[in-house]
């Protein structure tokens, strides 16, 4: 028989809960109707509780049984799941009770999840000793139906706790999966919370952005409005260009042409190197961070090898 529980961690605490695990043996010795018990790694205090909690208030007649131990025992196990159960269900209405409602939401989610953590423990010892309460109630009912079992009426009393106390176990089973579902909405509601906190702020960002869109087209197009009448005056503000006041004709430089030959090159120059940073440094996409480091060294190859190409054109 074997049985594992404690109490849910409070908050802030460095470790205000303890586990008690209970490894007992029992053995039936039919001359002079003794039980052997043995008891594995308990600590100090479940072996002082353990001997009084067997040989307290014995009766006489209840010693017949071969299973008078376990109604003892499975009473302590209950002692303790009860405990641990109640001081989960406390730790999770004081998490209800206790939700962040500010217009900023930071859960305590360390917190939570060590509550759950502590909730799935209790809901698995549990789980063991209803299952170990249904043995031992099995092999009892064997017992009692056995022909050659003389001691019926002596047992029924003893039956009768192992079947009490399995009932709690169930119950409490149940109140342990109640608080494991609590928390887990707990859980989730945190999360869904600052979800939906952290999708306003997205809207926020995004109508700023639109914003900061329609300024930024509102200046291109101012730009874009003034850029021929800019082209036009500086094109005719050079010294190609030559007003006679005498004759009221313009004049035109015969070296105009060097104007183009610097010009359309420096442009073309400058559109390529755009064009090509663009690809070199696009946005990095997670999970492409090695391919993105050979786009990079590719376009730079590409962008030296045209600049060469240049300026072979140029010299020769």
């Amino acid at each position: 028989m074997a049985a594992r529980t404690g109490q849910a961690p409070l908050k802030d605490q460095a470790k205000p809960y303890q586990w008690v695990k209970l490894n007992i043996f029992a053995r039936w010795l039919p001359a002079g109707t003794r039980v052997v018990v043995l008891v594995f790694d308990a600590d100090p205090h479940m072996a002082d509780r353990i001997p009084r909690l067997l040989l307290g208030e014995l009766d006489e007649g209840e010693l017949a049984d071969l299973f008078w131990i376990y109604p003892r025992l499975l009473q302590e196990v209950v002692r303790l799941q009860d405990e641990a159960v109640w001081a989960i269900r406390d730790q999770v209405r004081a998490a209800e009770n206790n939700r962040d409602t500010s217009s900023r939401p930071r859960p305590d989610y360390r917190h939570l999840h060590e509550l759950a953590r502590h909730a799935i423990h209790v809901f698995e010892t549990l789980d063991v000793a209803v299952a170990t309460a249904s043995s031992i109630l099995h092999q009892h009912d064997r017992l009692m139906t056995d022909a050659a079992y003389k001691l019926r009426y002596v047992s029924v009393r003893v039956h009768d706790r192992l079947l009490f106390f399995q009932q709690i176990l169930y119950s409490l089973r149940s109140r342990s999966a109640s608080n494991k579902e609590r928390l887990l909405n707990e859980i989730g509601l945190a999360f869904n919370t600052v979800a939906q906190h952290d999708s306003g702020i997205s809207v926020q960002i995004g109508r700023a952005a639109k914003a900061d869109s329609e300024a930024m087209k509102t200046i291109s197009f101012v730009a874009l409005a003034f850029l021929p009448a800019t082209f036009i005056c500086a094109v005719f503000s050079m010294s190609f260009f030559t007003f006679n006041g005498d004759s009221g004709e313009w004049m035109i430089s015969d070296r105009f042409w060097i104007y183009w030959v610097i010009a359309v090159p420096v442009t073309l120059l400058t559109s390529m190197v755009w064009h090509y940073w663009q690809q070199i440094f696009s946005l990095e996409l997670v999970g492409e961070a090695e391919e993105h480091t050979t786009r990079v060294k590719t376009g730079l190859a590409k962008l030296f090898s045209n600049v060469r190409d240049i300026e072979r054109a140029e010299i020769s």
